[in-house]
């Protein structure tokens, strides 16, 4: 685990259902994400992965964990360290939640349910079989070009390859390990999905976009170095 400080005023002992939140840098979406996560949910951990803005002092006005890395080490590296800090805690489920807003925590309990009812070790958000509201046609392409990548390199056939709402029972949280640190974990994850041999489904969910979201997203040039790491890391190993 990266280095790191944590708190909380947070102190309720249900194990159950965590949520991990990888935040750099969202103090414009940060205190509307966790509102809503916080009237819903009990255990959340914020990781500011080194943020320079407000993101600290904006996760410390609710009421869940906090966890600081020194500097930013990228989202792959603050969800590892958030499954690590959830899995210490006895986290039954664990679901991963972006904080910019583009998620709706109405959706978590629809991920849960099929773990929590011992159906599946993974379930995985996809937009596709949901919605995507005002979704730009060029995030449309690059989203499906990643979906092909993953289902000839990683053998998984999934709808939606790089969707950071998704669900992980205790035991897959404990064996998945992200060395990806940057956007390419989240491709990373479906190769130890199927590695593992962890069950999996999809289902439903609604992201939506808007101007500070898209900005902050994969742009064409950057999935293409995704590819390359990713390619890359299976030639090392």
């Amino acid at each position: 685990m990266v280095p790191a400080t944590a708190e909380t005023t947070n102190t309720s002992p249900d194990p159950a259902i965590w949520i991990v939140v990888p935040a750099y840098n969202e103090a414009a979406h940060l205190d509307a994400t966790l509102a809503s996560l916080t009237a819903r949910f009990t255990n959340i951990v914020v990781i500011d992965d080194g943020s320079t803005d407000d993101t600290w002092r904006l996760a410390r006005r609710h009421p869940v964990w906090r966890i600081r890395h020194p500097f930013n080490c990228g989202q792959g590296a603050a969800i590892q360290t958030g499954l690590e800090f959830a899995v210490a805690r006895q986290a039954d489920v664990i679901v991963t939640f972006d904080a910019d807003g583009q998620h709706s925590a109405e959706d978590v309990e629809r991920l849960v349910e099929p773990i929590l009812r011992g159906e599946v070790d993974v379930v995985l958000g996809s937009r596709f079989l949901g919605r995507a509201i005002d979704m730009p046609r060029s995030r449309w392409l690059v989203l499906k070009m990643g979906v092909l990548f993953t289902r000839l390199t990683a053998r998984i056939h999934v709808t939606d390859t790089h969707n950071g709402l998704r669900a992980l029972s205790r035991q897959a949280a404990r064996r998945i390990r992200i060395s990806q640190h940057g956007m390419a974990h989240a491709s990373e994850i479906l190769q130890e999905i199927r590695g593992c041999g962890f069950t999996w489904r999809e289902v439903p969910v609604t992201i939506r976009y808007f101007a500070g979201s898209t900005a902050k997203g994969q742009s064409s040039w950057n999935s293409l170095r995704i590819v390359a790491r990713l390619l890359m890391g299976r030639m090392v190993r």
